[in-house]
Formats: structure tokens, C-alpha cells, sequence
């Protein structure tokens, strides 16, 4: 049995709208270290403009969220990343020209200290004191071998992105938000468009991250046999509201939550 920690992210009252629309209207919730917290709704619920607010792209016109007891309203996306929250895409934002290998790498830029002066002088016996750079690109290369293992595609590690099938894309795009070290980690429709043996795949990965690695995962997903199976919590929107909260059993049988989801037809 895993150990649940204390909140280390907490929204609160969170409003948001584009001109006069409202895509999320005064929601609340917790995440607690070590869980996954599912989040789920119809499409267009607000789930992913909550994701983008979590994440410093959207600025919210009320509310905050604080990551691990610090507050903020007006954070941009670097700043975010650099406290140490993650993230995957919807829609795959990966350099389709590059390989698995230098996509995943691109996580690593937060933590290359090496500059200008030091990357132009390169070389491997540390003369003058400027081999920092190379020694430092080995050990994040190490780093991204080991993601690239434990995500199972050792064999795509020189493949250009755009040549992969559609699954292992969403597995790069895991990795390249693993390589950034992340205490939170948010993914966005991970299993989206994949096959049942695909979606069994990324589940895996999910658990394995959340166990091995200790990070705190948000996901949001549509499959709800996804969500039930893994998430600790979940919490549902419809229309931008919170409708739900709660362990899996109870969120599946709140009749507001089968109500959004079914229908008053059915």
C-alpha cells in the first residue's frame, strides 16, 4: 500500500473566461503527494484549461493554486516547471524531425548549467577548466538512457519521432516530461487514440511512475475504465463546474456525475 503525503498542490477558486465565456467557474480541489488524481468530465468541461492554468498558461481572472505551500496567481510556464510540475500534451508537441533520443533531451534544458562560453569550448580533457560541458551533456545523456529503458523503446533511440507509431509518440512525450525530474507530473489524455493493448501499456507506465519514481501524477483521461483502475481520487467537471470529488466508487455512483456523462435520456 502506497503512503499518501500531505497537499502539495491546492487549487482554489479557480475562474476563468475568454471574453465572455466561461470555461471554468469557482473550482476547488487538492492533490496529494504520491496520489493520482484523475481528471474527468464531457468533453468540453474545462478539463484541459484547468490543466493550463495549473501550468502557467492561463492566468485565471480568480482564485489561486499553491505548489507545495507557496502561492501564486501570475506564474508563467518556465516559472512552474523550474518549482518542478511537468507536462504532457493533448495534442503531441514533439519535434517530428528529431529522434527519440534529442526529443527527450529537450527535458533536460532546465537543468543544463553550462553556458555560451563553456558549450563553444568544448572538449573532453577539461582543459582550462572548460570540459564542464561535455562532462555535463554525458550525465544528462545517461539520464535520458535510462527514461528511454524504462519506457521500453531502446530500439527507436536514433528513429526520427515522426516515424513512430502513434503510441510510442505519446511514450516520448512521457519521456521528455520524465526527463524533466518533476515532483507533478500532468498528463493530458495520455491514452488517447490508442488500442487497448497501447492504453494497458501507458497504465503501466503511469503506476511505475507513480510507484518507482514517487511523483505525483494529474491526469486527465476519458477512458473511465482508465480512471477507476488507477487514480486514488478523482475529481469531475461538466460546463466548468465541479460536479464530483472524490475515491473512484464514489465519483461512479454520483448521480450528478451519471447524469453529466449519460445524459437525462438514458
Amino acid at each position: 500500500m502506497k503512503k499518501i503525503g500531505d497537499i502539495i498542490l491546492d487549487v482554489q477558486n479557480i475562474s476563468l473566461s475568454f471574453g465572455g465565456v466561461k470555461a471554468l467557474t469557482d473550482i476547488s480541489f487538492n492533490v496529494k503527494e504520491h496520489e493520482i488524481r484523475a481528471i474527468i468530465g464531457p468533453n468540453g468541461a474545462g478539463k484541459s484549461s484547468m490543466l493550463n492554468c495549473i501550468n502557467g498558461v492561463y492566468v485565471p481572472q480568480q482564485g489561486t493554486i499553491s505548489f507545495k505551500g507557496q502561492t501564486f496567481s501570475h506564474m508563467n510556464s518556465r516559472q512552474v516547471a523550474e518549482m518542478g510540475v511537468a507536462r504532457t500534451f493533448q495534442n503531441l508537441a514533439l519535434f517530428k524531425g528529431m529522434s527519440v533520443l534529442d526529443n527527450i533531451m529537450t527535458g533536460r534544458n532546465l537543468h543544463i548549467k553550462s553556458n555560451l562560453f563553456t558549450q563553444a569550448f568544448r572538449n573532453p580533457f577539461g582543459i582550462w577548466g572548460l570540459g564542464g560541458a561535455d562532462r555535463e551533456e554525458t550525465r544528462h545523456r545517461e539520464f535520458v538512457e535510462h527514461i528511454i529503458d524504462f519506457l521500453e523503446i531502446q530500439a527507436h533511440r536514433k528513429t526520427p519521432v515522426g516515424q513512430l507509431p502513434y503510441g510510442l509518440q505519446k511514450r516520448v512525450d512521457l519521456g521528455r516530461a520524465l526527463a524533466m525530474q518533476p515532483q507533478v507530473l500532468l498528463l493530458d489524455e495520455p491514452m488517447a487514440g490508442m488500442n487497448v493493448e497501447e492504453k494497458q501499456d501507458m497504465c503501466r507506465f503511469v503506476l511505475d511512475v507513480n510507484d518507482e519514481f514517487g511523483m505525483t501524477v494529474v491526469l486527465i483521461e476519458h477512458d473511465m475504465g482508465v480512471v477507476m483502475d488507477i487514480s486514488d481520487r478523482v475529481v469531475v467537471l461538466d460546463y466548468g463546474k465541479k460536479i464530483g470529488d472524490g475515491a473512484p466508487n464514489e465519483v461512479r455512483n454520483n448521480p450528478e456525475v451519471i447524469k453529466a456523462y449519460l445524459g437525462t435520456s438514458h
